[in-house]
């Protein structure tokens, strides 16, 4: 994951592109007619600053870490084996995942969703980035829906250029406070925590903020409607008693 790659040099090449490639090359080598479709995940960290205002299928693929430059070359693999005829390929950027269920892990990323899912279950959250920090979202049920769409989509509709970006939601972290207190109340908010991290300012200042995926949605791609329904889901699939 992004802050794991960037932090573990060596580890994050060896899971995210020669892991990949290993993949890649397995299949290829089974020959005799084997081609499937093959969904890769990719990441909208392929992307670096300065941005536009919203991000088009035209912007260019300049990453600012190791683990976007590790997805960018994965994305190239996959687009070069799919025209070789090796596989029939298809790359989806995902938004960042919230709000992702189970405990932390090391993705700079992950106080996206520790800032709702540890105050809803009652446990305190930090938050190690400023309010004003804006960024592009999609829910785990949203991100299974983009992988069964992709796995179904016929390889003519998706073209030569076989890697796109998902839609999302682009909310600032006030706007993602104010949803949870709109759906679940101001306890959980109050357990939220500011405590500035220059490590993790350093990598989200990076990332991109919002997007304007046409060719996903045209597609038929589908993203959450609101920034509540995904805490709403999160509770829905969580939570239950």
């Amino acid at each position: 994951v992004s802050g794991e790659a960037e932090a573990d040099f060596e580890k994050g090449y060896r899971v995210n592109l020669d892991g990949t490639r290993q993949l890649f090359e397995a299949i290829r080598r089974v020959g005799a007619g084997y081609k499937p479709r093959v969904v890769f995940t990719s990441s909208i960290a392929v992307f670096g600053a300065p941005f536009p205002g919203a991000i088009g299928d035209e912007f260019l693929s300049a990453p600012l870490t190791s683990y976007g430059t590790q997805k960018a070359m994965a994305e190239l693999l996959l687009a070069d084996y799919t025209r070789r005829g090796f596989f029939d390929g298809i790359g989806i950027r995902l938004p960042t995942v919230c709000v992702r269920p189970g405990k932390p892990n090391r993705a700079a990323s992950g106080f996206f969703s520790g800032i709702i899912r540890e105050p809803l279950n009652g446990q305190e959250a930090v938050l190690p980035v400023s309010e004003d920090v804006r960024h592009w979202h999609a829910s785990p049920r949203a991100a299974v829906g983009f992988l069964l769409h992709a796995a179904a989509l016929a390889g003519e509709r998706i073209g030569p250029r076989r890697n796109l970006t998902m839609p999302g939601l682009s909310v600032t972290i006030a706007e993602q406070i104010a949803a949870l207190r709109r759906v679940a109340g101001d306890a959980p908010a109050r357990l939220i925590r500011r405590e500035p991290d220059p490590a993790i300012m350093r990598i989200v200042k990076g990332w991109p903020q919002n997007f304007d995926a046409q060719r996903a949605r045209e597609l038929g791609f589908r993203a959450d409607a609101s920034f509540d329904e995904i805490i709403r889901i999160y509770m829905q699939e969580e939570l239950r008693t």
